[in-house]
């Protein structure tokens, strides 16, 4: 990044500070740069000489002035100026600007390897096996991805992986639910269990069963049924699951079952591990974790006085399971519903005597769906569900993806189901979609116009008007863009920019006529708009979002 660069000249010019006794020996300054409040200040701005100043007694614009003095010449920089109290503004060089345009026609603009392969497990999704997914987990999915994409992007070793909870009471009651239902389809008097799960696709995973197997359920004694319906329910539940969220752009390295850790004995271990360690006793029949020790607010029970695990139980042995897999770092995509366990799980953590600086728990806000101005509810369990399927049918995939990750994933979201079909500036996805096929259209007419441009076109033409300067400069911005998202797992950065992208790509648009009689200035925009092109496909692509040709 440009960043690293201009550092490492500063870097050099305090070096020969000291050296030659302007700066006293032992000075070492954090070099850090922002981006002055206003363009007229120049591109970048750092404070190292009134860091400098507070070691020395020395006035900070004079130490400026003799950084200035030292910087070793460079094509990056057009110049330098000391500024206020003792800024130094730097501005950088059209050769620099025409070197990101010949970058960003490349592969791997953009791209870190700061990560230096770091294994991360990003697992998020993860709703129970309990009927379709729905568009709170849409918005995780969305998400997710993109959060996997941008460290990748960074030089991290990411796996994606999906945890199934399919053990415990709610997956005992949907099991429960879907048998009723299958009875009930070959005459047998069959009730729903009291806080079963009534909605409809219950009654369709039961006919989807009894297509598979027919009536043979009907004879059994009823604990094998259970067991049968269970194994059956669950199977067709993951494999629609992995079908809704693949129709969606989603996919999984791993597909963990929680029913693994209890069957494995890790479950039973971790709970051991605890005890040895006086951090989970026994009262009232049941076992409790110690985890106000650790920041909750009380104790919590690992396991039932009728000896059923709690899930707090499973994520224990989780935790440790990840860690044992060799992965660095742990991220944890989590519903708004889940506040409360981020302290036990924390403690479970360090309990264990894991890292807990190497696990990231972030919640996401509550997901509103409008139409019409008025709320679509959605409960599972009552039936009234908005499945991620219908909203991609609603919508498209494309749409739906982006608007998820318009705002920070913490943050509420509002998805106005009607503002998002809209094709028109105010929708963002098509604004930004649109923006990528007008470049597309303008290079298919330079192309019949015999205009070939590529990363090697001589661009000493652009540059001159403010649109294609600024076009340039937002295009430079993306490689601090990337790394920014993935550090703060923010893809809505992402999203950001791509507007602000288009944006300035539909100014240098109505401003710069990229076709013209003069051959090289059209060979050099041109170049330009392949350079936009690309960055906007490679950001929509993190964004798991696609870039049409036509629109």
């Amino acid at each position: 990044m440009v960043t690293e660069q201009l550092s490492d000249l500063m870097r050099s010019a305090l070096d020969a500070a000291v050296r030659d006794g302007t700066l006293p020996q032992g000075t070492t300054q954090t070099i850090a740069f922002e981006r002055p409040k206003r363009r007229e200040h120049g591109d970048w701005s750092t404070n190292v000489a009134l860091t400098a100043a507070k070691g020395s007694g020395d006035n900070p614009r004079s130490i400026a002035q003799a950084l200035v003095e030292r910087i070793p010449p460079s094509d990056l920089i057009e110049s330098v100026e000391v500024a206020g109290p003792g800024f130094l503004n730097f501005r950088l060089s059209p050769a620099w600007l025409h070197d990101v345009v010949r970058r960003a026609q490349q592969p791997g603009f953009g791209r870190t390897t700061e990560g230096n392969g770091t294994r991360i497990n990003v697992e998020y999704v993860s709703a129970n096996p309990t009927g379709p997914i729905n568009v709170v987990s849409g918005r995780h999915a969305a998400v997710g991805d993109s959060m996997a994409n941008l460290l990748e992007a960074c030089g991290h070793d990411v796996t994606r992986e999906f945890y199934v909870n399919d053990a415990g009471r709610q997956m005992e009651l949907f099991a429960a639910s879907v048998l009723a239902r299958y009875l009930q389809r070959f005459g047998v008097d069959a009730e729903l269990p009291e806080e079963g799960y009534q909605g409809d696709y219950v009654a369709d995973f039961a006919r989807a069963i009894a297509d598979k197997i027919g009536d043979r359920l009907v004879s059994l004694p009823d604990g094998d049924r259970r067991a049968t319906i269970k194994d059956l329910a669950l199977d067709e539940t993951l494999v629609r699951m992995r079908t809704s969220l693949e129709s969606f752009g989603t996919s999984f390295d791993v597909w963990f079952l929680e029913s693994r850790l209890h069957a494995s004995g890790e479950v039973d271990a971790a709970i051991v591990r605890l005890q040895d360690a006086e951090l989970a006793y026994e009262k009232e029949g049941a076992i409790w974790f110690r985890s106000s020790r650790f920041g909750d607010d009380k104790d919590r029970v690992l396991v039932r006085s009728n000896g059923e695990p709690t899930y707090l139980a499973g994520d224990v042995a989780y935790v440790v399971d990840k860690f044992n897999r060799g992965f660095d770092r742990l991220i944890y995509l989590w519903g708004p519903d889940h506040h409360g366990s981020v302290a036990r799980l924390f403690g479970a953590v360090e309990a264990q005597g894991l890292d807990r600086d190497s696990v990231r728990i972030v919640l996401s806000g509550h997901v509103t769906l409008t139409s019409a101005g008025q709320a679509v509810k959605s409960s599972k369990r009552a039936g009234d569900i908005v499945t991620l399927d219908e909203l991609v049918d609603d919508v498209g995939a494309d749409a739906a993806r982006y608007t998820f990750q318009t705002r920070s994933l913490e943050a509420p979201l509002e998805f106005d189901l009607d503002a998002v079909k809209e094709q028109a500036p105010d929708n963002p996805v098509y604004y930004v979609q649109y923006a990528h096929a007008r470049i597309s259209s303008i290079l298919r007419r330079a192309r019949e116009e015999g205009l070939e441009p590529s990363a090697t076109s001589p661009l000493d033409r652009v540059g001159e008007h403010p649109s294609e300067d600024s076009l340039m400069r937002k295009l430079a911005s993306y490689e601090e863009v990337v790394p920014e998202a993935a550090h703060a797992y923010a893809p809505q950065k992402v999203t950001r920019f791509a507007e602000e992208l288009a944006a300035v790509f539909t100014a240098f648009y109505r401003d710069c006529r990229v076709v013209t009689e003069d051959r090289e200035l059209s060979l050099a925009r041109a170049a330009l708009c392949v350079a936009t092109k690309a960055v906007l496909a490679d950001a929509l692509g993190l964004l798991g979002v696609g870039a049409p040709e036509r629109m």
